[in-house]
C-alpha cells in the first residue's frame, strides 16, 4: 500500500499541488486520472522520489520516504517497477538485453540466473523466440510488453505505469490493460497508472483519483465514475469518449 498525506508542491510561487491525499490499494489498479495540467506527472515525482514536496508525507507500507536517509530511500526504490510513457526502450540493446539492464544495475545475480530471469518475464507477457530483435524491429504493442517485462523483473512491490497505452490501437490497449490488472493481482503489486484513456478507466479502474487544477477533486472506482453527479468528472469523462471516438475514427478513415 502507499499512503500520501497532505501532498503540496510549487514551482516559482505557482502551487502546482494542493493538499492531496490518497491511499493506493495493494493487488488493486490505482488510477490517476485529469485534464493535462492537473498535477498528474508532478504527484507521481513526488510519490516516487523525483521531486520533493514542500509539505506531506509518501508511505510505502507505512515507510516514510520522505523522512529516510539515501541509503533506506535506494532500498525502496528497488522494490519500484517503472513503465514509461512510449517505453524508453533501449534502441542500441536487444530485447532480452533491455529486460535484463535493472538486474544488472541492482541486483548480485548471475548472468545465467538474470538470463533466467528475463526469459520467465518476457514469457510471461507472452513474448517468446524474441530475445536478439532491437526495439525497432518490434511493434508498438510488443514493445509496452517488453517494458513491462522489464518493470517486472525485479519483482516490484510497486508498479508505476505512466499512460501505458499511448499510441496504441484500442485492440492492443485492452490487451495491454488487461496484462497490467493480470499482474497486479498475481504478484499482490500496489499498481498506479497515470491515464487519460477513459477505455483503461472503465476497464481497469478498481480505484480512481481525479486530479483537478492541483485537488483531489473526486475518489471512486469505475462503477461509482459513471454516476456520479460530480460536473468536473462527467466533463472528463465524456469529453475523453468523445474525443477517443473522433481519433480512432481518423485512424480507421
Amino acid at each position: 500500500m502507499i499512503e500520501i498525506k497532505n501532498i503540496s508542491k510549487s514551482f516559482n510561487g505557482v502551487q502546482i499541488l494542493h493538499d492531496v491525499s490518497c491511499v493506493f490499494e495493494t493487488g488493486k489498479t490505482n488510477l490517476i486520472i485529469g485534464q493535462s495540467g492537473s498535477g498528474k506527472s508532478v504527484l507521481t515525482k513526488c510519490i516516487v522520489g523525483l521531486i520533493e514536496p514542500d509539505t506531506g508525507e509518501v508511505l510505502y507500507d507505512g515507510r516514510n520516504f520522505l523522512a529516510l536517509k539515501k541509503k533506506e530511500k535506494k532500498e525502496i526504490r528497488k522494490e519500484i517497477g517503472m513503465l514509461f510513457q512510449g517505453s524508453a526502450l533501449f534502441d542500441s540493446l536487444t530485447v532480452v538485453e533491455n529486460v535484463m539492464f535493472p538486474l544488472k544495475m541492482f541486483s548480485n545475480m548471475t548472468k545465467k540466473e538474470m538470463l533466467e530471469r528475463a526469459n520467465f518475464c518476457l514469457e510471461r507477457v507472452n513474448i517468446i523466440g524474441k530475445n536478439d530483435l532491437y526495439p525497432a524491429e518490434t511493434s508498438g504493442g510488443m514493445q509496452k510488453r517488453i517494458a513491462i517485462a522489464r518493470a517486472i523483473v525485479m519483482n516490484p512491490k510497486y508498479l508505476f505505469c505512466d499512460e501505458p497505452n499511448s499510441g496504441l490501437d484500442p485492440v492492443t490497449s485492452i490487451l495491454i490493460d488487461n496484462l497490467i490488472k493480470d499482474l497486479t493481482e498475481e504478484y499482490d503489486m500496489t499498481t498506479i497508472v497515470i491515464t487519460h484513456d477513459m477505455n483503461s478507466v472503465l476497464e481497469i479502474g478498481d480505484n480512481i483519483m481525479f486530479l483537478n487544477q492541483g485537488h483531489n477533486h473526486w475518489t471512486g472506482n469505475k462503477e461509482t465514475i459513471l454516476t456520479t453527479d460530480n460536473k468536473e468528472v462527467n466533463d472528463f469523462v465524456y469529453v475523453s469518449k468523445f474525443l477517443k471516438q473522433i481519433k480512432n475514427k481518423i485512424k480507421n478513415d
